[in-house]
């Protein structure tokens, strides 16, 4: 099985070394990560400017290539010029934070597996919550015995997954819930400061997460420690209100 593998937190991210490792039980591995830092950058793409790829080598061995670009950027070089053939595989991750409610609009994480699910090829975002001595090697064993279980029990079409894990789940037994991704809406405040010049300037806070819902969500999952993965679409339309739209009698305004 050929796997590519990408991430938004760099190409030397400790949550992408990880898992390498573990997806070589698996296939040939294939890294290709931005050279810096990404997070947040959603889905951007790079048209204005040229993708410098590097290729990385630690001694004499080939590590994969650090792209100045985005994670989505990183899986279109990687499906179409740098993997020797088409991939069966995209995994995106190990992210160092959660990608779950509406931050998986924000990630770059879940936008380059949604740019492997473009191109019809199953994919996978993968993240861990923020610890500063997150057990990344742990996080990767998780992570490639839930893909293997992926990819035995679901049907042939490709499909895009989000998977994220809490802290508390490397240190004890945690369950794995299938949740849809929450959707309420939190991380709106932000601190606003002076700077020495007399400039307004704003800092976005970290806001704790909604209130739970009636319903489970990945976001009320995760708050009882508990491992979340959910299936995703990046068709957006809706399509009950477009049916109903089909019955509006619109006009255009002549010259």
């Amino acid at each position: 099985m050929q796997i590519l593998l990408t991430n938004d937190d760099g190409f030397f991210a400790p949550g992408i070394v990880a898992l390498e490792k573990e997806l070589g039980l698996l296939g040939n591995v294939t890294r290709v990560a931005p050279a810096t830092e990404q997070s947040g950058v959603g889905h951007s793409i790079t048209f204005l400017s040229p993708l410098v790829c590097q290729k990385v080598y630690e001694g004499e061995e080939f590590h994969g290539w650090a792209v100045e670009g985005s994670p989505a950027d990183c899986v279109k070089l990687g499906v179409f010029e740098l993997c020797a053939q088409k991939p069966d595989l995209v995994v995106s991750g190990i992210n160092g934070g959660l990608n779950a409610g509406i931050n998986v609009l924000y990630s770059g994480t879940v936008a380059a597996a949604i740019e492997g699910a473009f191109f019809g090829i199953t994919s996978i975002a993968i993240s861990l919550e923020y610890d500063e001595h997150a057990d990344y090697d742990r996080a990767a064993v998780i992570a490639r015995r839930v893909i293997q279980q992926i990819l035995v029990r679901k049907g042939p079409e490709p499909q895009l997954y989000n998977f994220n894990m809490p802290t508390v789940a490397m240190h004890r037994t945690s369950r794995l819930r299938v949740v849809p991704m929450g959707v309420n809406r939190y991380g709106e405040h932000f601190v606003k400061r002076t700077d020495p010049k007399g400039r307004d300037y704003y800092w976005a806070t970290t806001d704790p997460p909604p209130e739970p819902t009636e319903h489970e969500t990945d976001l009320s999952a995760l708050a009882h420690g508990d491992m979340t993965l959910t299936a995703l679409d990046y068709d957006m339309t809706k399509i009950v209100e477009l049916n109903h739209m089909r019955e509006w009698e619109l006009e255009i305004p002549s010259p």
